[in-house]
């Protein structure tokens, strides 16, 4: 099976030769091709990508718009990835880069997955987004419960390629754009899940490679129009006879004074909800998904959010640090099945 590989990256040279040899080393076929889509502010990661040595034969893309999405976008357009029957995409920032890992994830798409995604554990004070929004809502829409949907580390078929090329051609002007950034995972998931089985390459070590936190108002602001506008448009499968999820939220002391850096960045970024009368999390990511789902724009929809969101973020890192590893994760599953229960239409069996 031919495999094109396409690295994005900003400003990574501390960590771009590291992963670009493990991915060599996964994929061990001096056939395939590595892209590396850069938009760095120096030429440095650039160079010490073209620096390493590989079997696979390599690409160094530059002068490219900037955006995660629109990187990954621009290599998936070039011919030797079109022409690839499998396309590994692979963080560059990863700290830990592990062969297998990558393997793994071709391997899937090569046994029939439409897509395969990586499922690392997570800290409890991580993966906000993932854990409070992006899970839940994916598993309510659309029955495909992915444990890490936003994971950088993924492997997709040609034609779940072909298919998130087409589609992009096509979304409104707003969603574009969102979907040129961090909106691209959410994208290219929801679009492979029309195709055929995700798979999910669990993992027991925790993923070590730069914060999410700092960027957290651009990941939101890209990432759930794209959530919402496209899983608006399934019809979610009843709640009945659904299992249980399962979510991991390794534990970890969480100094008293990062605590506090976060709460205080939190506080800053919208005006506070108030009163007792505030309608508990979930709740208000199923008013969201019906609002989008009634003709609403999904990034009006998501704008309308964004202070529920961060108030669940909040509440959750002040309660989460004085909770079990165990009470943590039957928190998550419980707010995963309410939203589930808030987009299924009464009477559904």
């Amino acid at each position: 099976m031919s495999v094109a590989v396409i690295l994005p990256s900003r400003n990574e040279p501390a960590t771009i030769a590291a992963v670009t040899t493990a991915v060599d080393a996964a994929l061990g076929d001096e056939q395939a091709v590595i892209i590396h889509a850069d938009t760095s502010d120096t030429p440095d990661t650039t160079r010490r990508f073209t620096a390493t040595p590989t079997r696979a034969r390599k690409v160094a893309l530059t002068g490219l718009v900037r955006g995660k999405g629109a990187q990954i976008l621009a290599a998936a357009r070039r011919p030797e990835t079109t022409g690839a029957q499998a396309v590994l995409i692979a963080d560059t920032d990863t700290r830990n880069p592990d062969p297998a890992v990558y393997r793994a994830l071709l391997e899937r798409v090569r046994s029939g997955a439409a897509l395969a995604i990586a499922d690392y554990p997570r800290h409890w004070d991580e993966a906000n987004l993932t854990n409070h929004l992006a899970r839940p809502l994916i598993a309510a829409a659309t029955g495909h419960d992915v444990p890490q949907p936003l994971a950088g580390d993924l492997a997709l078929s040609r034609e779940v390629l072909a298919a998130a090329l087409r589609a992009a051609d096509t979304l409104p002007t707003e969603l574009s754009a969102c979907v040129d950034g961090y909106g691209i995972d959410a994208f290219l998931l929801l679009t492979a899940a029309r195709f055929g089985p995700l798979a999910s390459v669990r993992l027991d070590e925790a993923k070590r490679h730069a914060g999410s936190f700092p960027h957290l108002p651009d990941i939101y602001h890209q990432a759930v129009p794209v959530l919402l506008h496209l899983t608006a448009v399934w019809n979610p499968p009843p709640a009945r006879g659904l299992h249980a999820a399962v979510y991991r939220a390794a534990d970890r002391v969480l100094e008293p004074g990062r605590l506090q850096a976060m709460l205080t960045t939190l506080d800053g970024l919208a005006p506070p909800l108030g009163g007792y009368d505030e309608r508990p999390w979930p709740l208000p990511a199923a008013d969201a998904w019906h609002a989008v789902n009634s003709g609403i724009p999904a990034s009006e929809a998501a704008r309308q959010l964004w202070p529920h969101y961060l108030l669940r973020v909040r509440d959750w890192l002040t309660s989460g640090q004085d909770a079990t590893t165990a009470q943590r994760a039957r928190k998550l599953a419980a707010a995963h099945a309410r939203l589930h229960t808030a987009l299924t239409p009464p009477g559904a069996s």
